[in-house]
Order: structure tokens, then C-alpha cells, then sequence
């Protein structure tokens, strides 16, 4: 078992396809419009879980559970996309869990709006390095810089 951080397959074909819209909000957009986007989401996993870039979709199996944590993870905002040189990129704000006694080994960014079923798609896998814990204290997810060397969704 393994977590290996990774854009996941699945999405780059998914993004082609239309299926991901990450302008900042939530809804969607139609065919001439970018709408106000899909919600984004975080879970967290165990040691235990696997996933690496073959992870097509969220899943409760290894999810980790604690105080101060939800199944499913917390909603992410995002930085709407935007370009840097050649780079087309978003991001996310930093999420905290607060007052959280919970381990975490990695997590799932996903897709969880409902609209053209786009809910539970995978977008990508985190690897913390280790099992990562906050006893009673803020857990924090933080996001790389916004830009087109750094951003956690880059396409160069």
C-alpha cells in the first residue's frame, strides 16, 4: 500500500472532455459560458490507502477519521485559472481542519459537484512524506505559490 502524489490519468483526459471547470465558485458552466465552476475537495487518507495517478475517483476506503474531521474532506477555494508565460495554471487556498485530532499519510484533491456528473473525479493525489498529526490543534494543507513554477495544477 501507497500513496504516490500525482496529477491523476484520469483527469487530463477529463479536463479534454470538458469535465472540470475550476473558475472560482461553484455551479457550471454550459458550452458558450465558463459559469461560476465545480466545488472542489480535500480528503484525507491513512497509511493504508493506495492511490497514485491510476486513482480515478474519491472513496471512503482509508479515509482517515478523528476529531474535528468530516468524511469527504473540507471544500477547497480555488485561484481561477489563469496564465503565467505559456504556463495555464490554478491553485488553492490553504484548508485547515481546526482543533482536529487527526493522522494523515496523504490526500485526494476531487471534483465533488454533481453537475454533468462530474462528482467524486479525481484531480490529484498528495503524498505528505510520512504520516502527518495534530492532536487537538489546527491541521493545515498548505498550497504552493500560484504561479507557473510552483502552482499545484500547471499545464505547460
Amino acid at each position: 500500500m501507497a500513496i504516490t502524489q500525482a496529477m491523476c490519468t484520469s483527469f487530463k483526459s477529463e479536463l479534454l472532455q470538458g469535465i472540470h471547470n475550476f473558475h472560482n465558485g461553484s455551479g457550471g458552466g454550459t458550452t458558450t459560458t465558463t459559469g461560476s465552476g465545480n466545488t472542489y475537495k480535500i480528503a484525507l487518507y491513512t497509511s493504508s490507502a493506495t492511490m497514485s495517478a491510476s486513482t480515478t475517483a474519491y472513496a471512503t476506503t482509508n479515509e482517515i477519521s478523528g476529531t474535528n474531521y468530516t468524511a469527504a474532506g473540507n471544500t477547497l477555494t480555488n485561484v481561477d485559472p489563469t496564465t503565467s508565460g505559456t504556463t495555464a495554471l490554478t491553485d488553492f487556498a490553504d484548508t485547515t481542519w481546526s482543533t482536529a485530532t487527526i493522522t494523515a499519510r496523504g490526500a485526494l484533491i476531487y471534483n465533488s459537484s454533481a453537475a454533468a456528473g462530474t462528482a467524486g473525479r479525481a484531480v490529484a493525489v498528495l503524498d505528505f512524506g510520512g504520516d502527518k498529526t495534530s492532536t487537538a490543534g489546527d491541521f493545515t494543507v498548505q498550497f504552493p505559490a500560484a504561479d507557473a513554477s510552483n502552482a499545484i495544477i500547471r499545464i505547460a
